[in-house]
């Protein structure tokens, strides 16, 4: 009994979950077929909306977790309506390379609310490291080519021709 935000569209309906996954969603007046286990949650009166995906959070670690740390910054995320994230690569060290991006994922694998992706960060000579990104588990690659911390500026129009060139993945940029 749900006031249903999705696809463009607002409509009378109800969420069938199981195993933690929506199966399927009805509208008002669809048979839905439940046996006597299923849990039932009258949300008459009540809206549900899609989670919101953010694409730039600085959640701070590894390095930097006296500002704020995977656990902690998800945790708040979820409880503002955040179900998903894209974390930045500038922590400490960077994550520039290959091996560190997969540290991210190990560790937000245990401490994280929310789903997660991380950039793996450019550098003008990290472009072997870029390159090597599976698009399928990766949200992108973050290119700095305004002012930045430590050797992440990309400002070599060589680096920036083959980040662009040979990246097999999208690129987010910023710009000052």
């Amino acid at each position: 009994n749900a006031d249903i935000v999705n696809e463009g569209r607002i409509f009378k309906g109800s969420v069938l979950i199981h195993n933690d996954l929506i199966e399927k969603v009805f509208e008002a007046g669809e048979d839905i077929v439940i046996d006597n286990s299923t849990e039932i949650i009258d949300a008459e009166g009540l809206w549900l909306m899609p989670g919101v995906i953010d694409d730039q959070v600085h959640f701070r670690e590894p390095g930097l977790t006296h500002k704020g740390d995977i656990y902690s910054e998800s945790k708040a995320a979820v409880a503002g309506g955040i179900t998903s994230y894209m974390e930045m690569p500038n922590t400490n060290p960077q994550t520039t390379t290959i091996e560190l991006l997969e540290e991210k994922f190990s560790l937000a694998s245990s401490k994280s609310f929310a789903n997660f992706s991380f950039y793996l960060g450019a550098t003008n000579t990290n472009i072997n490291e870029l390159v090597k990104i599976d698009p399928a588990n990766v949200c992108g690659v973050k290119v700095f080519m305004g002012s930045s911390t430590g050797n992440m500026l990309v400002n070599d129009i060589n680096a920036l021709n083959r980040i662009f060139d040979e990246v097999p993945a999208l690129i987010a940029v910023h710009c000052e």
